[in-house]
């Protein structure tokens, strides 16, 4: 039991009596894994005592008070040197490594030393720690890693050792001279690759570049230390990120490091604790910060309702702020160029009720002013490139490179970026936070207006120096745009009116003032515009007050930047990166320790850089940066070389400050050292704004440009209203921020993720272990390590402890306070000593000793809620079962009773109804009897009336006498007075057949009427497809006609040809001589055949192809016969056979593909005999000419 170093005595509770009591008792049978002793009471109530001042647990009192067997401070460091002498290397307490100074190594930070020195020596002059095993390593030769003269470290084997050098060989098979100094072990190859760096035998800064290097070489990019989630960005889609990780996550399947694995905690903390939690992401530029909080942002959509509108609503607020705050810049393609924090809020079931946004200091000079390889904001670009066709028409949109602000740099795409499919998600993004088109193209016409006014281009009047707006495309476009004239927008850019006292009057603008009034218009419009967007998002996410208490905040904010030229907005970021630095320090260095020491627990401090005194460079008064920058941007004459004078005179005497030539001073960050340019720091400062610009963007017809204004002037005359002091400067406002910001984060549990960039180049599979590990360094990963290593991250108050673990004890009855219950606990799930330590009003357990419990307490929790489900079913279905009895024997009388009064009222119903029933029934029958009766005297009379048209002519004697005597008998019959009904006597049999066949007669009747109407269906659908025939025929025979006619045409015109050629010879034969040729009267008709020189042959030919020509006219003649007849009878099977089983749809395709064909062929015979006669034609006029010039000759 630990005792007070004091020697007064001291008031002991009860419990800690009989504690020391049963530990006097049990000494001599105490195990070796007792429990840690609990911490002595404090001597006042003031601060409590040291841990390092208490006792050690070997402590003895002799029955007289003296105190034996502990030896003295100066002995404990006797022994511990006699040790070391005896090893033969100096010890290091684990932990305990001294601050090291700052000296200004290679760094990614510094591109000089980027460029220039990638071979020197990194290695700094503070020491290196020596493990305290590296004597074993030495003794045996085992594998060790060493530094080399790069900087760099690499692995090898210790062949031999000489003093305090040994010599290595490397894997590559070199074998080089290192001082044991430079040695650190290696861990063993199980180790290799593990998920966790608290895991490492052996933590040093090769081991965990090497396991980084190892799990990224295998597409893991995530891996922990201790309470920091490390992201290595891969360049790349890793698939790690589909619903089954989602899913595998919020299952508890898989426990390895990963984003989802952070965002579920937090919210399980959030869920369990009821305390608010906060993500935070860090990390320099392109270290894939954003898409990290997208990853950890559709995690918790999904665990808190993500197929909701809300949650959706907050995934497509990444898209929107994305288009409009992001840009290309020399180290990414997709940098933020603002800070923003995401805060969730969750109801009481864990369901997302809302968010809310809130962003830092956008960068306003991008719009204006560009970097060589760098762009504007993205959606500079996708508005050009995928702006729809009516609208583009209506803004007057060009393509990007012929607008001046996007073409100050040579870098308009990005390559495997399409502009145009972003520009049709951010449409559909802005529809889903219900951003109406008319809002979303007022939005786009104050992008469009920002482009046209950096094409606004001045001209000089009246031969001085002075300038106007001139009166082009641009000024035109920009000012309808903003709702004005080109007049008024040319005076407002070109003037300036100055109030001198009670009078104004306008001074004209030189052209830098007059850019410099454009640029400064351009800048705030985009500006009050990205606010104006962050609004509408939140008032779509807006929550309801009542749902405000749990949330999660998830800050993506920009990272440390260092570039060749580096201004006012670095200066900002970098700030912001040192206080987020400090943040992560305070709570992963400061508190936790000073929370050991506080509470009793005996702890080995470990040291850590602070970056304090950089912050107090920046923000302490009056001599700060940002208090000189104020003081500065107040004085009218001050300019930025006086800034940068004063800086130098009054800050040179800090560590952290070096002032440089000229303009520039230089800053060291905790991430390096970075050269900053004081050139505009004044200007961006101040962000002043002409108020003739304001006054004009309130007069605009535009809705947006008004309301820029009205906040603006709103946000001018807050001030004067408060206080005296002067507007608030850019630089002044952004550090409030940042201090609200912070007690924003110390309100809530912070969640770290640390993200590293392998590599410069932005390539996948490329790690540059230099750029890593100079990462590592500044961001702390080894400290955390080792901090969480030796130190106890779980706490927790006894009486928390007890109140939540307590149930789990199985004898509950032999404790009582908190304390007591909490060490039961701990002792009856063996939990080693070394795990744990009791503090005065905490107890404080080691990583995964917590799990445990967390484990064992939710399988009690399941076992009691199945009894007591059990318990409550049971109840639950025996109540359920009496009062279904008891609702039975209630329903039943009801029903009864209801039974009866139905009964009684359908009863009275019936009787009455039953009468009248009768009574229709009754005038049915006789209905249906004078029916019938009528239709038997009609068929009477019918029968009679037959008979006697019959019997006309040969009895008309008869007939007249028949009819007397019949009209006697009518009379007779009337005069007697008696009823129809007694006269004719109707057989009952007689009826019921007669229905019966007027019954089946009808069925008949309908049947036939069904059937006609199906024929009458039938012929009209044939009748249809005989015209539509008919039709085809017709055209078909057209077509035919048509063709037979071109191809008669075709003959007629091959016979005159013939006729032609054949003439021609004839006259050509009637020149020749007559020693060559026969007589006229010898000639036959049509030719004249020459006798002498011309050969039988050529007659022949002429013969032959005369022949051919009459072949083709009859084979034509035939085949357009035996076409028609084809078609003819097709027609005639189809009217006479029309459901016969030939179609003669396919007959009539058949035959006219028969046609065709024939067709084709008869074309190409056609053009041959044609060739023939031509050529045949030519021959023999080369014939006829050489006999001409024969003939000739001889004459």
């Amino acid at each position: 039991m630990m005792l007070s170093a004091s020697p007064t005595s001291i008031a002991k509770s009860s419990l800690e009596e009989m504690l020391e009591s049963l530990r006097w008792q049990d000494e001599d049978e105490k195990p070796k894994d007792l429990p840690p002793a609990l911490p002595s009471r404090p001597t006042s109530k003031a601060r409590l005592p040291s841990a390092r001042r208490s006792l050690p647990t070997n402590f003895r009192v002799d029955s007289n008070g003296e105190s034996g067997g502990i030896s003295s401070e100066v002995e404990r460091k006797e022994e511990d040197k006699r040790k070391e002498e005896e090893l033969g290397v100096k010890r290091h307490v684990f932990g305990s490594r001294k601050m090291r100074k700052f000296v200004n190594v290679d760094s990614p930070y510094n591109l000089e030393a980027v460029e220039g020195k990638k071979g020197e020596d990194m290695v700094s002059d503070a020491k290196v720690e020596v493990n305290d095993n590296i004597g074993h390593f030495l003794k045996k030769k085992l594998r060790v890693w060493c530094r080399l003269s790069n900087g760099l470290w690499g692995s090898g084997t210790i062949q031999s050792t000489s003093g305090e050098e040994s010599f290595v060989s490397l894997s590559n098979g070199n074998v080089v001279k290192v001082s044991n100094n430079e040695l650190l072990p290696t861990n063993p190859e199980i180790l290799e690759g593990v998920n966790d760096l608290i895991q490492l035998s052996y933590l040093n800064e090769p081991s965990v570049l090497q396991n980084l290097k190892y799990i990224y070489s295998r597409d893991m990019i995530y891996s922990k230390a201790g309470l920091v989630l490390i992201a290595v960005n891969p360049y790349k889609d890793v698939q790690i990120y589909g619903e089954e990780f989602v899913t595998s996550y919020r299952q508890k399947a898989t426990d390895n490091p990963h984003v989802f694995a952070t965002a579920d905690t937090a919210y399980n903390e959030m869920m369990n604790d009821g305390i608010s939690q906060s993500i935070i992401i860090s990390g320099e530029s392109g270290a894939g910060k954003t898409e990290t909080a997208k990853m950890a942002m559709r995690y918790l959509a999904a665990l808190g309702g993500g197929n909701g509108r809300i949650g959706r609503k907050i995934l497509e607020t990444h898209c929107i702020l994305e288009a409009f705050g992001n840009a290309k810049t020399s180290k990414n393609d997709n940098s933020s160029r603002f800070g923003k924090l995401t805060e969730i809020y969750f109801t009481e079931t864990g369901k997302i009720s809302g968010a809310k946004i809130q962003t830092f200091l956008l960068e306003k000079s991008r719009v204006v002013q560009l970097a060589a390889g760098e762009r504007s904001y993205h959606i500079f670009y996708q508005l050009c490139v995928g702006a729809p066709p009516t609208l583009r028409e209506k803004m007057n949109l060009k393509m990007a490179s012929e607008y001046n602000y996007l073409i100050q740099s040579d870098s308009l795409v990005i390559n495997g970026v399409d502009d145009a499919k972003k520009f049709q998600k951010l449409v559909e993004a802005l529809d889903i936070v219900q951003m109406c088109k008319e809002e979303q193209e007022q939005a786009f016409a104050m992008i469009a207006a920002v482009l046209w006014l950096g094409n606004i281009s001045f001209q000089s009047i009246d031969n001085e120096h002075y300038v106007e707006a001139s009166a082009d495309e641009a000024l035109t476009s920009a000012a309808r745009l903003m709702g004005c004239t080109p007049h008024e927008l040319n005076q407002v850019l070109s003037t300036h009116r100055v109030q001198a006292g009670k009078d104004s009057f306008v001074k004209k603008l030189t052209l830098q003032q007059a850019i410099d009034s454009r640029d400064a218009l351009a800048k705030f419009i985009y500006a009050s515009l990205f606010d104006w967007l962050v609004e509408q998002i939140n008032k779509s996410l807006g929550v309801h007050k009542k749902y405000i208490g749990r949330s999660i905040s998830i800050l993506d904010i920009y990272g440390f930047e260092s570039f060749k030229k580096n201004s006012f907005e670095q200066f900002c970021i970098n700030y912001a990166n040192e206080r987020l630095q400090q943040h992560f320090n305070r709570y992963l260095f400061k508190l936790g320790q000073e929370e050991y020491g506080l509470d009793g627990i005996d702890w080995t401090k470990v040291d850590f850089e602070d970056n304090q005194e950089c912050l107090d460079l920046f923000e302490k008064k009056p001599l700060g940066i940002f208090s000189l920058l104020d003081e500065e941007s107040n004085f009218p004459n001050s300019t930025d070389f006086t800034l940068a004078n004063k800086l130098k005179q009054h800050l040179h005497s800090s560590s952290y400050f070096k002032g440089d030539r000229g303009r520039a001073f230089s800053v060291r960050h905790f991430a390096g050292e970075v050269l900053y340019d004081t050139n505009g720091f004044l200007e961006k400062n101040r962000d002043s704004l002409n108020s003739d610009l304001v006054q004009h963007l309130s007069s605009c017809n535009s809705e947006l440009p008004r309301l820029f204004a009205k906040k603006r002037i709103n946000q001018s005359l807050k001030p004067t209203i408060s206080s005296d002091t002067p507007k608030q400067s850019v630089g002044t406002n952004f550090k409030g921020q940042l201090f609200k910001l912070m007690h924003q984060l110390e309100n809530t549990k912070p969640h770290f993720i640390r993200c590293i960039k392998p590599n410069c180049k932005q390539l996948p599979d490329m790690y540059e272990e230099e750029l890593v590990l100079q990462q590592l360094r500044y961001c702390g990963i080894l400290e955390v390590v080792k901090i969480s290593r030796a130190g106890y991250p779980t706490r927790m108050t006894h009486l928390e402890f007890a109140e939540r673990y307590g149930f789990l004890l199985l004898e509950t009855n032999a404790y009582q306070d908190p304390l007591s219950i909490s060490v039961a606990v701990l002792k009856q799930f063996n939990v080693l000593p070394d795990m744990y330590r009791v503090g005065y009003t905490k107890l404080y357990l080691r990583t995964g000793q917590i799990g445990a419990l967390e484990d064992r307490r939710k399988q009690v929790l399941q076992g009691v809620i199945q009894v007591q489900k059990y318990f409550r079913g049971h109840r639950a279905r025996c109540l359920f079962h009496e009062f279904n009895k008891g609702a039975k024997t209630i329903q039943s009388f009801v029903c009864g009773e209801n039974i009866r009064r139905k009964y009684a009222i359908e009863a009275n119903r019936c009787s009455s109804y039953a009468s009248h029933l009768l009574d229709e029934q009754l005038a049915s029958v006789i209905y249906l009897q004078s029916v019938i009766r009528g239709w038997l005297a009609r068929r009477d009379f019918n029968n009679m009336h037959n008979l006697k048209q019959l019997n006309l002519e040969s009895v008309k004697s008869r007939r007249k006498v028949g009819r007397k005597i019949s009209e006697a008998k009518v009379f007779a019959t009337l005069d007697t007075g008696m009823p129809h009904e007694q006269q004719i006597q109707v057989v009952p049999s007689v009826m019921v057949e007669l229905q019966r066949k007027v019954l089946k007669a009808e069925a008949i009747l309908g049947q036939k009427e069904q059937e006609n109407a199906t024929l009458r269906v039938q012929l009209q659908q044939y009748e249809a497809r005989q015209l539509e025939y008919e039709a085809k025929m017709k055209s078909m025979e057209d077509m035919w006609q048509k063709q037979m006619a071109s191809l008669q045409t075709s003959l007629a015109a091959a016979r005159k040809s013939l006729a032609a050629d054949s003439n021609a010879g004839q006259r050509r034969g009637d020149v020749v001589s007559p020693r060559y040729y026969d007589s006229e009267d010898n000639v036959s008709m049509g030719s004249r055949t020459p006798v002498g020189n011309m050969p039988d042959v050529v007659r022949g030919r002429e013969n032959g192809s005369l022949n051919a020509v009459g072949n083709l006219l009859k084979e034509f003649e035939q085949r357009r016969q035996t076409f028609d007849d084809d078609a003819k009878s097709l027609a005639e099977i189809r009217m006479a056979q029309p459901t016969s089983n030939v179609n003669p749809d396919d007959e009539f395709r058949r035959l006219k593909r028969r046609f065709e064909t024939w067709k084709k062929e008869y074309k190409l015979r056609l053009k041959e005999t044609k060739a023939r006669l031509h050529k045949r034609g030519y021959e023999s006029d080369k014939t006829r000419r050489k006999w001409w010039e024969k003939l000739g000759s001889r004459s």
